[in-house]
């Protein structure tokens, strides 16, 4: 039976958690790169000893936005302030639901005047390109679909590549030819590589120094070439699809909230909006949190750490909702230490008769679009896990977490639950298992100390 729309796939399914607990897809996809390059363990030390390549051409949606309403559109719906965001200048847009809870977040560059370009999951795009569409704005939308969405070859409008470590700048310095300029964080500069025009956004996605950056599809192999051979001496490694999606656990980005899109009465139009085979009908749902209520699995801005880039100088959906929960922001994002005595024991459970606990995939262990495992103190739950790897450089298991405000200071010992419930979904990435309590210790995000002090300092 076909279904017109993702709201009519909620109901034939019986509702949005039955549907995407029970998806058949796994963790969001990261193609085309080879799974490693060297081994995960050495990539991951790059990027805090010498320097590494992440190849960001191929995972990520790109939706370019052109008019005369472009800003204006975006700050109807970004809880960003767009006071001095000019061309050359980028920034995390976040969009709420009317409830202020999130739908998504992306980077989003200020190309030239009255164009932009969205990078990241297809949450925001979706949002940000049904307002377009239904709301009457003299703007026009252009979509660079990410490689898993697309029939044939894996060819993009543009390449993207970052270079992140403590040598990145002398990387960039030999492969330019030239002192890297002095550019702020967020904002944009312009190279030469190979004879190519190279733009360059400054970035730190470990608390490292480094630029991503980005040109047309054209120029990007003799662009990546220049910089691998420039970055011999200086130890760079290239990053493969394996070691990507694990970097956020030192850095503290949350990568996949879960859009606050599937209830509510002001929402329906765009689920009616949604196709039936979208991203966010086929994403999958997974971990120890159960509950019946999606809206249990919402997030706030508080909660995912941007807090501080909501700005009450504008109108934009969400924004009554907004100034209520700035007033006293109930949860906050922490790390979370996994005791390696209990992951040990889970892990050791692969090797004896009986009952198994759910396998833990290295160095990423996320098994679907939306992980969320439950956080417990003194029996009760007080948070969730939406993240959980391993990581060669601090030698631990660490999960990115939301918990009540008064069990976020550091050094408080909680709970981590591992696995799903009644021997787990029916999700292809989950085996028969029982879930498993590990200990576990709350830590300051980002967990490591460079990247506080680099993100603070910016």
């Amino acid at each position: 039976m076909s279904h017109r729309n993702l709201d009519d796939l909620m109901q034939a399914a019986g509702g949005p958690v039955k549907l995407l607990r029970n998806s058949q897809s796994g963790p969001n996809v990261y193609p085309v790169v080879p799974l490693e390059y060297s081994n995960w363990r050495d990539e991951q030390r790059a990027w805090q000893e010498t320097c590494i390549l992440f190849n960001q051409s191929y995972h990520m949606t790109d939706m370019y936005v052109e008019g005369p309403d472009t800003l204006k559109l975006l700050t109807a719906l970004g809880v960003n302030s767009f006071k001095g965001f000019e061309p050359d200048k980028a920034k995390q847009f976040v969009a709420c639901n009317d409830d202020g809870y999130v739908i998504g977040d992306v980077i989003l560059f200020h190309l030239e005047k009255n164009l932009v370009n969205l990078v990241g999951r297809p949450a925001v795009h979706n949002w940000v390109q049904y307002h377009c569409e239904t709301g009457g704005y003299q703007a026009k939308l252009e979509r660079d679909e990410r490689s898993a969405a697309r029939q044939g070859p894996a060819v993009r409008k543009v390449y993207r590549y970052q270079i992140q470590g403590p040598n990145a700048l002398k990387v960039m310095e030999k492969v330019t030819g030239k002192p890297v300029p002095d550019v702020k964080f967020f904002n944009m500069s312009a190279f030469t590589i190979a004879g190519r025009k190279v733009r360059a956004l400054r970035h730190g996605m470990v608390g490292q120094p480094g630029f991503e950056l980005f040109g047309p599809w054209a120029d990007g192999e003799d662009v990546k070439t220049a910089i691998v051979e420039a970055g011999q001496e200086f130890g760079l490694k290239l990053s493969g699809s394996r070691t990507y999606s694990s970097n956020t656990l030192e850095s503290g980005w949350i990568p996949s909230p879960m859009p606050a899109i599937y209830s509510g009465e002001k929402m329906k139009p765009y689920r009616q909006w949604l196709p039936a085979n979208g991203w966010e009908a086929v994403a999958s749902l997974g971990g120890s949190f159960y509950s019946d209520n999606i809206g249990d699995y919402y997030l706030t801005p508080w909660d995912l750490g941007y807090g501080p880039i909501v700005k009450f100088d504008h109108e934009f959906i969400g924004r009554e909702a907004l100034e209520k929960i700035a007033r006293n922001p109930r949860r906050r994002k922490v790390t979370l230490e996994l005791n390696g005595e209990d992951v040990t024991r889970a892990i050791g459970t692969m090797f004896q008769k009986g009952d198994r606990a759910k396998y833990f995939e290295f160095p990423s262990a996320v098994y679907s679009m939306f992980p969320y495992d439950k956080v417990m103190k003194d029996g009760k739950v007080i948070g969730v896990s939406t993240w959980c790897g391993y990581s060669a450089n601090e030698r631990t298991m660490l999960t990115l977490a939301i918990v009540e405000a008064q069990f976020s200071e550091p050094g408080t010992e909680v709970t981590f639950v591992w696995g799903e419930e009644d021997g787990g979904s029916a999700k292809p990435t989950v085996e028969r298992h029982v879930q498993v309590e590990i200990r576990a210790t709350v830590c300051p995000v980002p967990y490591v100390a460079a990247a506080r002090t680099s993100y603070r300092r910016s």
